[in-house]
């Protein structure tokens, strides 16, 4: 890499930011300045099978930059690797994609390790080898990913089977923290993109939470070092995207994996990679969490994150849900022939589906009209108080792409 840190520069550098560790603040910024020269380039979009993955990790394997292990077999019979890297006292378990439509930190622990292929005398990866010992598995459920889908071929949602182990793919996940015993755990996932923080109507770019161990949602000592974990997190991220973190949900879930991770001892951070701005792929959502996962393992490494100020976790606005694709605002509207006109916005979503030749096309679809004034959206269309046309906006209905573009040459 051409943008090596060298330590007195870092310190030399220091700023009042990042809490009482300005020295992680700078290894932030470095990190994603030069994330370019790390970021796997095999990797262009967020849908991608096993087979492709482990295409991605054989280098590194081949290097010797991680070692891997089978922990079992799907219900489908697809082999579920563990990669191993580093040789330190503490065990750090990372596991991604327990939902196969949530690819986005298992394209970052791919840029993780080319990271540690290219830069293997980084302050930062020889921190982590050195003081941890990483145990990473990108793809708990091969068989969803293969499809696409959240669940697992057996149509188990498997983060809800961390009590009954009806999965395999749960009793392996089980099995990893039982065997390796992980100090720290990372439950890596992807959250509504249309998540917002707090009342800000900003989109959550990302959602940290330190997960409650019981109803009370009590603190002990392993949630409280997750929290100053997630506080490190976040410190990383107000860099980037400040004022688009979150913290998700902590009603504690009894079937939830990283609920009984906590429970188990482990200190588990949940992080949910949510939506942003033209990042359909999520490749700038991926470079965040790739950034935030490097420099929160190195503040582990180094013992850092635990004097992180836990009030910047604890502040944060928890997710709420106000947010479009597409508001149109200010349309005149006219629901039927005998129904008076009435000014109305009219909020839009656009997902994702396959048409009946199997072909992936964008469908944006009516979810709501009237006044949205709390709402924002990643595109507002001023209608002027225009006529929109009422055979064309229905309730629950999909909306043509060719009319959407009408409106926004209005």
């Amino acid at each position: 890499m051409k943008r090596l840190i060298t330590f007195w520069i870092l310190v030399m550098s220091t700023t009042p930011s990042f809490g009482q560790h300005p020295l992680l603040s700078t290894i932030g910024r470095e990190l994603f300045d030069s994330y370019e020269e790390y970021q796997l380039p095999s990797i262009t979009t967020r849908r991608f099978t096993q087979a492709k993955m482990l295409g991605w990790v054989k280098p590194f394997q081949d290097q010797g930059v991680v070692t891997t292990v089978s922990l079992g077999q799907s219900a489908e019979g697809r082999t579920i690797p563990l990669l191993t890297f580093g040789a330190g006292a503490t065990t750090v378990l990372l596991w991604s994609q327990m939902h196969g439509d949530e690819p986005t930190a298992t394209m970052a622990l791919m840029d993780i390790l080319n990271f540690f292929s290219r830069a293997p005398e980084h302050i930062v990866t020889t921190t982590i080898r050195r003081n941890l010992t990483l145990r990473m598995i990108p793809m708990i459920n091969p068989d969803g990913a293969e499809r696409f889908q959240r669940r697992t071929v057996q149509m188990i949602d498997m983060n809800r089977d961390a009590q009954r182990l009806e999965t395999p793919e749960a009793r392996i996940l089980k099995g990893a923290r039982e065997t390796y015993a992980p100090q720290f755990g990372f439950n890596l996932h992807d959250q509504d993109p249309r998540y917002t923080v707090g009342n800000t109507k900003k989109v959550s770019a990302i959602a940290l939470l330190a997960p409650a161990f019981d109803e009370s949602r009590s603190d002990n000592d392993g949630r409280r070092q997750a929290k100053h974990l997630a506080a490190t997190f976040a410190a990383v991220m107000s860099q980037f995207i400040e004022g688009h973190v979150s913290k998700y949900d902590d009603t504690f879930e009894s079937r939830a994996f990283g609920d009984n991770i906590q429970k188990w001892g482990t200190s588990t951070l949940l992080v949910e990679s949510g939506g942003w701005a033209n990042d359909r792929e999520k490749m700038f959502l991926r470079k965040i969490n790739a950034v935030g996962l490097l420099v929160s393992l190195y503040a582990l490494a180094n013992g850092d994150y635990r004097s992180t100020d836990l009030s910047i976790y604890e502040h944060l606005p928890f997710n709420t849900k106000y947010l479009y694709d597409i508001i149109v605002r200010n349309a005149t509207f006219r629901a039927s022939e005998t129904a008076p006109e009435l000014r109305v916005d009219i909020g839009i979503t656009i997902d994702e589906r396959r048409n009946d030749d199997g072909v992936l096309e964008l469908v944006a679809k009516v979810v709501d009209i009237g006044d949205l004034s709390v709402y924002a959206a990643f595109e507002e269309i001023d209608a002027g108080g225009s006529a929109v046309e009422s055979t064309l906006i229905k309730l629950d209905e999909p909306i043509p792409a060719a009319y959407i573009e009408t409106l926004r040459k209005r």
